[in-house]
């Protein structure tokens, strides 16, 4: 089957679409590396809004490079989830260490991508909330937690791709949801939605963002 999107500019270009009520506001668009900053470009670009980072980290099972069971956010605040630490047995030793890695990563990119300056006034403006796909959401419950805090009228989940189980989880946590291709099954994967996709290195990301 065809995927829905050729890759993370082309979905972008499709949120755009779904997401104009928004252009030439006050708005502001957030990106979670890595591949949400090619989504959220190109999002920017066609709404006439700004951009900036928003670094989240997966805190990794240590046997696994992909899958998590929390996530890090931007301000360095940790969500965990209860329910998957356990049913994993993680020892305190394990979820320690993948704590501290979740953690050294944020600052990395907030150092690489952001060069640790603040983000710009939240408090009051709409926040669109942009990654290339969701498919246990750890990642996107930890962005929007630490966003909550800045006290941001209303936040937008912008995301091509989700398995239809997360994104209900998300919906209860953002103002809104905007997603093209939602899945659901037990074999979900985000880089299924397209047809050219890879993992981007921190150096890709900043000569996006023209770093």
């Amino acid at each position: 089957m065809k995927a829905p999107f050729h890759d993370r500019a082309a979905a972008g270009r499709t949120l755009a679409r779904m997401l104009l009520r928004y252009r030439a506001s006050e708005t502001l668009v957030l990106a979670i590396p890595s591949g949400g900053v090619p989504v959220a470009l190109e999002i920017a670009a066609a709404l006439a809004l700004p951009l900036e980072v928003v670094p989240v980290s997966k805190v990794l099972l240590p046997w696994n490079s992909e899958a998590g069971y929390g996530a890090v956010a931007f301000d360095g605040s940790l969500w965990i989830d209860p329910t998957a630490a356990k049913r994993w047995n993680l020892t305190r030793e394990q979820m320690d260490q993948g704590i501290a890695e979740a953690r050294a990563k944020v600052e990395r990119r907030n150092l690489r991508l952001r060069a640790a300056r603040a983000l710009p006034e939240v408090a009051g403006r709409t926040a669109i909330l942009v990654d290339d796909g969701i498919a246990a959401g750890s990642t996107m419950r930890a962005a929007i937690a630490a966003l909550r805090k800045l006290a941001p009228a209303q936040i937008v989940v912008a995301v091509p791709t989700a398995h239809e189980s997360a994104l209900e989880a998300i919906g209860e946590l953002a103002d809104e949801v905007c997603c093209a291709n939602v899945r659901g099954g037990l074999r979900f994967a985000v880089a299924h939605a397209y047809e050219i996709w890879s993992d981007l290195t921190d150096d890709e990301v900043a000569r996006m963002l023209g770093l």
